[in-house]
């Protein structure tokens, strides 16, 4: 009985907010939401589609025709050359693209490598379609950056496939382009697929750019890419987003979606035109601020620095400091010299009313971490800080 579940746990990100919610006072820097409302220009989009009523009826199974052409040009604008009508399939949110991409690529048993830190959720798919998460760690002292020699060293000849998102979802990191070209090398030598979830690629700061491995032509028959309007337009209620790989891939992907949701849902994809018409000012508004965001959190870190030492964000919302002291160190368990993250989570929730991610949510090699959102108004930020600050002192007596 439920021997497909067994193995599954629900998100400790979501675990993290359903205990938040007990706490009438709490400020939650934990679930990646934006602070932002959903902007006007996609909201007048949605209400004039209300108004024809085109909204309450299926709408063909890779998405709205419309939607797609308009994803065919935006892609286009960022060197990526994809057919609308073959190679792109709009979803239910990045989640459900990225189940139907694991499901369509993977057979039970298969191995899919993932360097982590990285987003929860990815374990969860994995263990979903029956296929193994591999972990491969990134390297801390390096800005979190890729060791290619770490991935060829977990390749078997189970693996079917190297999975990452760019951004790094909880550390920040930007992955640069030697470095995915180094990756693509590998994965063409062992015939592995490349799967990349972008969906933070529109917050980077200090004149960083993306790189994609979908824009090299020679690569496409391998690389799946997503990106969801959640975090970008402010989206995240909307559940909205899309794939996009070579046609024979998508083929077949689509299969699996039509199995899970019928199509994405059409109200939906009428405030994802929007956000693709009139969008694009938010997103830079929205970008400028979280840049602020993350110099105030990392300067408010800078003052907790014998608790704390953190690699400064290069993109995303997310901090990922590292708890390089306990609060009390008699009363925190330890997990391999590292602090036992999700003790010291509860115990800041209960203690403080601040809500964060415990590093292990993320893999092995984030315990000992946990994961701040800067992606909240400032005026949370700062009273969170102040608790976190307040916490420390009266746990050491001060």
């Amino acid at each position: 009985m439920f021997k497909r579940t067994k193995n599954l746990r629900l998100s400790i990100i979501k675990q993290i907010e359903l205990e938040a919610s007990k706490y009438p006072d709490v400020i939650s820097l934990a679930q990646g939401i934006p602070s932002f409302d959903t902007p006007g220009c996609i909201k007048r989009r949605v209400e004039q589609a209300l108004k024809r009523g085109v909204v309450a009826k299926y709408s063909l199974v890779p998405g709205l025709p419309e939607l797609r052409e308009l994803i065919e040009v935006s892609l286009a604008e960022e060197n990526m050359y994809y057919d609308w009508e073959n190679e792109i399939i709009v979803t239910a949110g990045s989640i459900e693209g990225i189940t139907a991409t694991i499901m369509a690529i993977t057979a039970p048993g298969d191995e899919v490598i993932i360097p982590e830190p990285t987003y929860t959720s990815y374990r969860e798919v994995l263990c979903l379609a029956g296929c193994k998460p591999v972990y491969v760690p990134l390297n801390e002292e390096k800005g979190w950056s890729f060791e290619l020699k770490k991935f060829e060293q977990a390749i078997t000849n189970n693996t079917k496939a190297i999975f990452y998102c760019n951004p790094n979802n909880p550390t920040g990191t930007i992955y640069n382009k030697d470095q995915l070209l180094k990756l693509a090398e590998l994965a063409k030598k062992h015939d592995l697929y490349l799967i990349t979830d972008d969906v933070y690629k529109d917050f980077v700061f200090d004149n960083q750019k993306i790189f994609s491995l979908a824009e090299i032509p020679e690569l496409r028959k391998r690389v799946i890419r997503l990106f969801s309007f959640s975090k970008a337009y402010a989206m995240t209620g909307w559940r909205v987003a899309y794939l996009h790989t070579d046609a024979g891939i998508a083929k077949e992907i689509l299969k699996v979606h039509d199995s899970l949701v019928t199509c994405a849902p059409v109200i939906s994809q009428y405030g994802a035109l929007g956000a693709l018409e009139m969008g694009e000012k938010d997103v830079k508004k929205f970008s400028i601020e979280y840049k602020k965001r993350r110099d105030l959190v990392c300067a408010r870190l800078d003052k907790l620095s014998q608790y704390f030492s953190y690699t400064k964000p290069q993109g995303a919302y997310f901090v990922f400091p590292r708890l390089t002291s306990p609060p009390n160190p008699l009363s925190f368990a330890m997990r391999g010299g590292e602090v036992d993250s999700w003790t010291f989570a509860l115990d800041l929730l209960k203690s403080a009313q601040v809500a964060v991610v415990p590093g292990i949510a993320f893999g092995p090699n984030g315990e000992g971490h946990i994961r701040i959102n800067f992606g909240r108004s400032e005026e949370d930020i700062n009273e969170a800080m102040d608790r976190i600050e307040n916490y420390f002192k009266i746990s050491q007596g001060l």
